[in-house]
């Protein structure tokens, strides 16, 4: 037996290979906070980045960590690739979130306070409030909270209310009877979502900077007692519970896809707890007794130094008028065949269009609905929409076409998460202006994101698409990176039809000449491909894969990989977030190498290269390799033919893996090493150096 025979008959589903996904997307959210403490990110930016650590974390518990307690109580022996019981899972998560946490508020309270302070901006506390800060400040409670708020006194009449999920609470203490000589000893009270969670304090009628803020619980804390006439409230903390945030339709037993989400909707601020966040300085019995109350034990309890709602700082942001602590300005450029030719299906009749946001305006997208909207020639236009918003301009060119006479279809995915309510509201919007709306597969989210516009050109029914690896957001096109192909492509075109056909009739599934599809093709596809360069490497030809996605989870992939690494093949992965594959192993994936760009830029883009003997492939996708983008959604994956194009991605990706200032390496025990510039080589800063290429040209 040679040496290849005895590396292939390692077994590749050792759980020692897998990283654990949720542990996984803890790292990330570490690599995020490490923005906030890296100096050479612009000081309100550093805020920004802890503010999205903070977010991010309380979706983690929301949906990720609600579905393990889920689990836990259905299946407690159940495990994943990586062997890990529920409860081992769950233990794992606690000790490395409340590191997280921790963090989190001393990067605030050590870091970036002190150096906000030093350029004026300012988080006043209660001890520090001058005397007409004090007036002003009583002034606002009783204009501004005092009317809204409502105190709710515990006692056999009034129960524990039930608790919104992330809102800002407070339990107090007291002593004394109220008018009816009622004293439970405690109340709760909860801050209206509508109310600013940081207060700017006005310059001149208080003696402040001009940027001086308070938190809102700073406020409530200091004119509580005005609540309570005749009574003495010993205490006031703050805590914050996060519940479960995930629904489920049962797919085999509605019969309005509409209603039973809209029916979920509503108990979604009430779903099972999954974690409380209370004041540090909460006394212990009465910790003890919101742990009671909402049926906790401590691995989810985390006692905080600072306001229990931290993400909402990020209003500091838009408070501030200092460009000086922000990223610089700037325009995204327009490609010189669309600033020229203000025609797209000319520009695109011509040759394919790539555009790579956000350095790149999205506009041209908005511009060829535009276009196709107004045309006597275009016939039909279909839409996939995942997440926009009801008062996109893509929706408005969408009504636009529909009220001009011409057929519009839109699919809808109402099963976005956290934005099933705007879904719902377009969905409305566009149907009242006989816009076609369907929702898809009924047990298939769709993710693709594609638009087709049909147009009559002499005997010609000609078929332009866009394609796209994000969401057709134009807010979120400025701040996450993705690829979007325009073309006429005749065989392309076909394939994109009849994707459409698919979602919004029945039929069987039919070949496609070039898209692959989940979920019928993608997986399938992807495996042949990876399968393709491992005959090549053990042929002695070159071999090379590169692939950058959000997240890599799915076993199968990652078996294939290894066995390429295995064969000698060279796999270049970078991955945004999640990765279960453990890189550096030797026999197993010494050849693989997985990074992760964290910047400006939200990286977003999903593309799958193959060297191919030297016939290079590249596709771009809408789909991760997770188990969720191969089997249970609709995604397309679309080759970039054109070489000009091609080359054109496989520069940026190049960047990338060259990056020596933004990128972190995934190490063989799940942890991840940001690669620092500590060597004389010209420091590389992949999104930096793409913006400039792409300004100049």
């Amino acid at each position: 037996m040679d040496s290849s025979t005895i590396v292939e008959s390692i077994e590749l589903d050792r759980p020692e290979l897998y990283i654990n996904r949720d542990l996984s997307l803890l790292e990330f959210n570490k690599r995020v906070l490490a923005q906030a403490k890296n100096e050479a990110v612009p000081l309100l930016e550093r805020l920004n980045y802890l503010c999205i650590s903070c977010s991010n974390l309380d979706e983690f518990f929301e949906v990720r960590v609600a579905s393990v307690l889920e689990i836990a109580d259905i299946d407690p022996k159940a495990t994943g690739p990586d062997g890990l019981t529920p409860k081992e899972q769950l233990e794992q998560i606690s000790i490395d979130s409340h590191k997280l946490v921790e963090e989190q508020y001393q990067v605030l309270n050590e870091i970036l306070i002190p150096q906000l302070k030093e350029e004026n901006i300012r988080f006043i506390r209660r001890h520090e409030w001058n005397e007409a800060q004090h007036k002003w400040l009583a002034k606002y409670f009783n204009d501004e909270l005092l009317p809204i708020l409502t105190p709710v006194g515990l006692d056999s009449a009034h129960p524990f209310p039930r608790i919104l999920n992330k809102s800002l609470n407070f339990i107090i203490s007291l002593t004394g009877k109220d008018a009816f000589g009622r004293n439970s000893g405690r109340a709760i009270l909860q801050a209206p979502r509508a109310l600013p969670r940081v207060i700017q304090l006005p310059a001149d009628e208080t003696q402040s900077g001009p940027y001086d803020f308070v938190f809102l619980s700073s406020i409530i804390h200091a004119f509580v007692n005005e609540l309570f006439t005749g009574m003495t409230v010993k205490g006031c903390h703050q805590f914050r519970v996060t519940r479960n945030s995930d629904f489920f339709v049962d797919d085999d037993a509605i019969d309005d896809l509409l209603l039973a989400v809209q029916g979920e909707l509503a108990m979604r601020n009430y779903g099972d707890e999954v974690r409380l966040e209370i004041d540090a300085a909460c006394p212990d019995d009465t910790v003890s007794f919101l742990l009671d109350r909402f049926e906790m034990n401590r691995d989810r309890l985390f006692l905080v130094d600072g306001p229990v709602n931290l993400n909402r700082i990020q209003e500091i942001n838009n408070l501030v008028n200092r460009p000086d602590l922000k990223f610089p300005a700037f325009k995204p450029s327009t490609q010189p065949q669309l600033a020229r030719n203000k025609d797209m299906f000319a520009a695109i009749k011509r040759h394919d269009i790539l555009l790579h946001h956000p350095f790149e305006s999205f506009s041209p997208v908005v511009e060829f609905l535009r276009q196709a909207a107004a045309a006597p020639e275009v016939i039909a236009i279909k839409q996939t929409l995942y997440r926009t918003g009801a008062d996109s301009p893509i929706v408005a060119a969408l009504i636009r076409a529909a009220r001009a006479g011409k057929e519009v279809t839109v699919v809808i995915e109402l099963r976005a998460r956290f934005d099933e309510k705007a879904n719902i509201d377009l969905a409305s919007k566009l149907q009242e202006a006989a816009v076609h709306v369907v929702y898809g597969v009924v047990g298939y989210k769709t993710h693709a994101k594609m638009c087709l516009v049909l147009r009559r050109e002499g005997k010609e029914l000609r078929h332009y698409v866009h394609l796209g690896t994000g969401n057709y957001h134009p807010k979120t096109a400025q701040i996450y990176t993705d690829y979007g192909l325009f073309s006429c492509n005749k065989e392309l075109g076909e394939d994109v039809r009849r994707v459409f056909a698919q979602l919004t009739s029945l039929g069987k599934v039919t070949k496609l000449n070039k898209l692959l599809q989940s979920p019928f093709t993608l997986h399938k596809g992807i495996l042949e491909k990876i399968e393709r360069e491992i005959t090549h490497a053990k042929n002695g030809k070159p071999a090379k894969i590169i692939i950058q996605v959000n997240a890599i989870v799915e076993e199968q992939s990652i078996q294939a990989l290894y066995r390429a690494s295995q064969a000698g093949v060279e796999v270049k992965l970078m991955v945004r977030g999640i990765c279960c594959l453990r890189p550096g192993i030797p026999g197993i994936s010494e050849n693989i190498e997985v990074r992760a760009i964290i910047g400006r830029f939200l990286e977003h883009a999903r593309i799958y290269a193959f060297a191919n003997d030297g016939n290079q492939e590249v596709y771009a996708s809408s789909a991760d390799l997770m188990n969720r983008n191969m089997f249970r959604r609709v995604e397309i994956c679309f080759p970039i033919e054109s070489k000009r194009l091609s080359n054109r991605i496989l520069h940026d990706l190049d960047l990338y893996l060259k990056d020596n200032t933004q990128a972190w390496l995934l190490q063989p025990d799940g942890s991840y090493l940001q690669l620092l510039n500590t060597s004389n080589d010209e420091p590389t800063q992949a999104q930096a150096l793409i913006l400039a290429e792409l300004q100049a040209s």
